[in-house]
């Protein structure tokens, strides 16, 4: 049912000390739609930002926003502890989603279209074209569009057609014998977006020598908003209009009907086709009569509905992406393969002898694969087990692991088959190991299993060792080239005890499980983290200098930032650098004056998340890894783990270069301010531009991290 909003927008009262996550995460998109305005990068990046861009408001709204109205359906009316009621968030979302909007609406069609024009690309109207040209987009309508169109008709005897999430629609106004009617026509996702226009045939308003260098593109929508009068043969099409759907896809399990949690995750996919409405995206000039019919059939607010000047989805960008022109491009970079898993030495006689940082994309995600893959098919292996989270399609790890069930080593996968959007390929990779033979487990109904964790069994001459994987990203290939993330290859004992530990947790029974190394969540991580903290502050007080450095995706705890607001109080330095969501609130004097809040958006994804405790003195720092954020739900309804760095080389490399690196980038670095703005840093007079991730794929780190085999340190290095 639509919701009553608040008349105006609705500040949150400044004595409050957290940011509303929900209002802090659009101040993320912003940055990324910033990286879309930047014309420093090149042409074809920025549009691959602005399609970023706008893929992230699309899930925002599938998920967060969602929340929020099931908040106010279920009639939550009390503040959270940032000071806004749902009803007063929604009300601020709304105005800022609707700058957001008009603001890269505006760099589209102002800015990108024009550039791209100017580069030989062209996405045209479909009434700018010559007729030659709309003589061959008929024929392409007719044999590829015209037969997968289904018009749908309103009326008495035709009830208003379902409309599926993120789906692109023409609301058709048509005139018959007994008047006007509305029907609805859905522009097929299974074909391109961007419609390629023959710009060979020479063109009224091109004269370039050269046009088989040109492209051009039309937007499909107008090419089916042309030949309507196909799909409505013996009466008048008199206007259509686009419009969009979001709907409500934040999958919900209930535990007490999930006896089978596969048939529950299928049932639930299935129902999210018709989860409530809770953004409509329509045309601008789209008549209010129009608009009150799909409000009133899609049972959504009017203030859900938001007028859109442009093309609409603009995630669909990404095709352009796809275009074989380097030039406007950034440089294609190659990762880093280590030479010392080069070498003709097995994986795991290497990792007897040290452990191994690799730092994704910098370093190839190679040896992570070869890891699983040599188990595989290693003789001496008796077992394999590992975390799946998002692993995505054709992917060579899930093969290898199905190949080590075929080949008779015991097997067993943590499937997450909660892992949003990642559903059904999962649920795909979970059958297809339980037919290789492997043991699969769907991990608990709570609880989304989180942590990246790989563990192999193998026997050898001095007995059984264990090898593990400790990660803070997905065992995705693809992902692996564009997020940054961090992942250790050990041998040493308490890390494959602990993996022991954790997967008998996870696959058994136990829920008191203990552990020697690692940090563990539920629980786990909260208690050590405010302990930690804790002894920074009780450092600090005895004179000693305390340092905090925290690297993650989100912080929106509040015990974890209160508990930073009085690391901060009592004189601790405090260095966040957060990528998305931060409720906490840097700089205000008495309360966070020693706290440095900035996020860094670039080329990459930064998804490392790094724990650094100053603990006194040089002798004593520490350093952790892992796939936790500081959020309620890492901390408390997940399966999540942090693990310490031991070897001395490893961990001084995070903490003396690469933790510094990212503080000193000064190039895609934005600081949070107190008002919960973010400025984007500017160079001072003399200051030389510096960026972090630049920094990283042009400096190897290999000769700092990593012992060659013929090093004569080796053999004192064996754990």
């Amino acid at each position: 049912m639509p919701v009553k909003r608040p008349p105006k927008r609705v500040k949150p009262d400044a004595s409050y000390r957290y940011f509303n996550k929900e209002i802090n995460w659009l101040e993320f998109d912003l940055r990324v739609l910033e990286e879309a305005e930047d014309v420093s990068n090149p042409l074809l990046e920025r549009v691959k930002f602005l399609s970023i861009f706008s893929s992230n408001l699309d899930e925002f709204f599938m998920i967060r926003v969602s929340g929020l109205l099931e908040q106010v359906d279920s009639g939550l009316i009390e503040p959270s502890d940032d000071g806004l009621t749902p009803l007063e968030q929604l009300a601020v979302i709304r105005t800022r989603v609707l700058q957001l909007i008009k603001q890269s609406s505006r760099l589209f069609k102002n800015e990108l279209l024009p550039a791209l024009d100017a580069t030989g690309v062209h996405i045209c109207n479909y009434d700018d074209l010559n007729d030659a040209q709309k003589k061959k987009l008929r024929d392409y309508f007719e044999q590829e569009v015209y037969p997968v169109l289904t018009p749908l008709a309103f009326d008495p005897g035709h009830p208003f057609p379902h409309i599926s999430n993120l789906s692109l629609n023409l609301a058709v106004v048509i005139r018959g014998p007994e008047g006007e009617h509305f029907a609805r026509v859905k522009i097929p996702g299974i074909l391109p977006r961007l419609v390629p226009v023959d710009w060979t045939i020479e063109t009224t308003a091109s004269d370039d020598p050269a046009p088989a260098r040109q492209r051009g593109f039309v937007w499909l929508e107008q090419l089916v908003a042309a030949n309507l009068e196909m799909l409505f043969p013996g009466v008048k099409v008199l206007k259509s209009y686009p419009f969009r759907v979001i709907r409500d896809a934040d999958l919900e399990i209930r535990e007490d009907e999930a006896g089978d949690l596969l048939q529950a995750i299928q049932d639930s996919l299935n129902r999210q086709r018709f989860g409530d409405v809770v953004f409509l995206s329509v045309e601008k000039s789209m008549p209010e009569n129009i608009r009150l019919i799909l409000s009133a059939n899609l049972e959504i607010d009017q203030e859900d509905i938001y007028p859109i000047d442009g093309p609409m989805g603009l995630s669909d960008l990404m095709q352009l992406y796809d275009l074989d022109m380097p030039w406007l491009k950034d440089a294609p970079y190659r990762p880093r393969q280590l030479a010392l898993l080069q070498q003709p030495n097995n994986i795991f006689r290497v990792l007897r002898n040290q452990d191994i940082l690799l730092h994704q994309p910098y370093d190839s995600f190679s040896p992570v694969v070869e890891f699983i893959q040599a188990a595989a098919t290693d003789p001496e292996v008796l077992a394999i087990k590992q975390t799946i989270y998002r692993v995505g399609s054709n992917s060579p790890i899930v093969e290898a692991l199905a190949r080590a069930a075929t080949n008779g080593k015991q097997v067993s996968v943590l499937v997450e088959l909660k892992a949003r959007f990642d559903e059904e390929n999962n649920i795909e990779w979970a059958r297809a190991l339980e037919k290789a033979g492997a043991h699969v487990v769907y991990g608990r109904i709570e609880l989304k299993t989180h942590c990246k964790v790989a563990l192999v069994v193998r026997k050898e001459a001095d007995g059984i060792r264990r090898y593990v994987h400790l990660g803070t990203g997905n065992y995705n290939v693809k992902t692996a080239q564009i997020y940054t993330d961090l992942g250790l290859l050990s041998s040493r004992p308490e890390f494959g005890a602990d993996a022991t530990t954790l997967f008998n947790s996870l696959t058994g029974y136990s829920l008191q499980a203990t552990y020697t190394k690692l940090l563990v969540s539920p629980g786990g991580i909260r208690h050590a983290l405010m302990e930690k903290i804790e002894r920074e502050i009780q450092h600090a007080k005895e004179g000693r200098e305390g340092h905090l450095i925290f690297k993650m995706n989100a912080l929106v705890d509040f015990d974890c930032i209160d508990a930073l607001y009085r690391a901060s109080q009592a004189g601790v330095k405090v260095d966040l650098i957060v990528r998305g969501m931060c409720s906490l609130v840097p700089g205000v004097p008495g309360l966070s004056e020693n706290i440095r809040v900035t996020s860094i958006v670039g080329r990459f994804l930064e998804h490392s998340r790094i724990y650094y405790f100053r603990n006194g003195d040089a002798e004593n720092e520490e350093v952790y890894l892992g796939s936790a954020d500081i959020m309620q739900r890492n901390l408390d309804r997940r399966v999540e783990t942090l693990f310490p760095l031991e070897d001395p080389h490893i961990k001084h490399y995070v903490m003396d270069t690469l933790l510094p690196t990212y503080l000193k980038d000064n190039s895609n670095t934005h600081v949070l301010l107190p008002d919960g703005t973010y400025k984007r840093l500017t160079l001072q007079d003399g200051q030389e531009p510096f960026s972090a991730q630049r920094y990283l794929m042009e400096h190897t780190t290999e000769n700092e991290l990593h012992i060659l085999p013929q090093h004569p340190a080796e053999e004192a290095r064996v754990v």
